[in-house]
């Protein structure tokens, strides 16, 4: 019933791209997420005047179709963030096949080995597209054996938004008026119950409950800190019984136990309760920086005037967090000739011009040019960020079905807070559940 209910999805998804080509135009198809806004964006044609994820991205397209002097239509097919995958595999199973789909990085490698996406980097040369200008995470999350196969759109981050009202309240600001960020475990835990003794709250909020990616997210940044490897060579197993995996395990559970983190929220509620002034950092990622920067202009927030942005605090040695990356790739079958396939790559290359636009949504630069420039610097919050393009940390790309990993990580992480289960036995269960999912991941 599942697979009917994709399949009839991703027909549904087709069909309301399709429709008759327009005489002497060139028309291609661009899968995506990121949500729908033609009520507002619909008729924008400049990417400047876009906002957000969804207005920008609109406005992106609506521009390359209104300029472009070379015929080409790109019809936008939207597809839903959750089930994102299995309709793009069931489009592909039957043969309705789109000719460019934003990827995250972190899912590229899957379809790389399954030789489903072409390789690019013949055509970023001839149009112009410079990988040398890559950012060390974006190279790293599109590159499989020595070839590109996706322009990086951006790099995302696992980061520290903080209420800074509630952390002078708490005495946790420097001289310059900057939050004090903790630089071992101990530091932190010393700040979160001095945090907690001055204001009576927590000091986090993330999400614990129904989001088991952000558990994750948040251990493999620890992991990263402390330069565990946790995959083998190969990308075939995972080994947990790293000193680092308890190191981490241990902290975080230390967190929960002691009320440093508001219980049982998921996504939307812990969100609501950092804007609420209910917690004084929620960790998410780079995506709500937008959101959360209108929100402290507001006269009644809570966070009127008093918010701000670091990655993951550098809890050990090595500087490190959690990052993952939108990527665009070219997908074999999904044009029928040269003039299609040209017209995708002129489209690539227009959204590579654009991609500091793309800055604006919170995400990082995927261009080395663009995060150091004064113009991406000088965006609120964002100085502090820009290290995140070589900081960044993800799984290695041999490692298949990386985002089925990233949930059984999360889900066993879950039970080590919400229920307090041992360490020992979430590294136990972790191995075993990541091992057979290995075994079975299709290569």
């Amino acid at each position: 019933m599942r697979r009917l209910l994709i399949c009839i999805c991703a027909a549904l998804l087709a069909a309301c791209g399709a429709r008759t080509p327009e005489p002497g135009k060139t028309e291609i198809t661009l899968m995506r997420f990121f949500g729908s806004c033609e009520s507002q964006f619909g008729q924008v044609v400049k990417t400047s005047d876009g906002v957000g994820e969804c207005g920008i991205v609109t406005a992106l397209v609506n521009e390359f179709n209104a300029t472009n002097t070379d015929g080409i239509v790109v019809r936008t097919q939207i597809g839903e963030w959750g089930p994102y995958y299995d309709q793009l595999t069931a489009r592909l199973v039957s043969k309705d096949i789109p000719t460019v789909a934003v990827m995250h990085e972190s899912a590229l490698g899957d379809y790389v080995r399954r030789k489903l996406v072409l390789p690019l980097d013949e055509d970023f040369k001839r149009i112009g597209v410079p990988v040398d200008d890559f950012t060390e995470h974006a190279r790293k999350g599109t590159t499989f054996n020595g070839q590109t196969y996706a322009l990086p759109f951006d790099t995302w981050a696992w980061l520290w938004h903080i209420n800074t009202t509630l952390m002078k309240q708490a005495g946790l600001l420097g001289a310059d008026g900057q939050p004090v960020m903790p630089r071992s475990p101990e530091e932190l835990l010393a700040q979160a119950r001095q945090f907690k003794e001055r204001t009576g709250k927590p000091f986090f909020a993330w999400a614990v409950a129904n989001e088991t990616a952000a558990n994750n997210r948040t251990f493999q940044s620890l992991i990263a800190q402390q330069d565990a490897q946790l995959f083998s060579e190969d990308g075939k197993r995972i080994n947990m019984q790293h000193p680092a995996v308890v190191n981490a395990l241990t902290l975080m559970q230390t967190l929960y136990r002691e009320g440093h983190v508001r219980p049982n929220l998921d996504y939307a509620a812990a969100n609501q309760a950092f804007l609420n002034g209910q917690a004084g950092v929620v960790v998410v990622g780079t995506w709500t920086i937008d959101q959360f920067l209108r929100e402290s202009q507001k006269a009644d927030s809570p966070l009127k005037g008093g918010y701000a942005v670091r990655p993951f605090a550098q809890l050990y040695a090595k500087p490190a967090v959690f990052a993952d990356g939108h990527s665009w790739a070219l997908f074999k079958g999904g044009t029928t000739d040269a003039k299609g396939h040209e017209a995708a790559v002129k489209f690539l290359k227009f959204v590579w011009d654009r991609t500091a636009e793309w800055s604006r949504t919170g995400h990082l630069p995927v261009s080395k040019t663009v995060a150091q420039s004064a113009a991406f610097r000088a965006l609120p919050q964002r100085e502090s960020l820009a290290e995140i393009t070589t900081t960044g940390a993800s799984m290695p790309g041999n490692v298949p079905t990386q985002r089925n990993i990233e949930l059984l990580i999360g889900e066993d992480v879950a039970n080590l807070l919400l229920s307090g289960k041992p360490v020992a036995e979430v590294q136990a269960s972790v191995e075993k559940r990541v091992n057979k999912a290995l075994q079975k991941a299709r290569r």
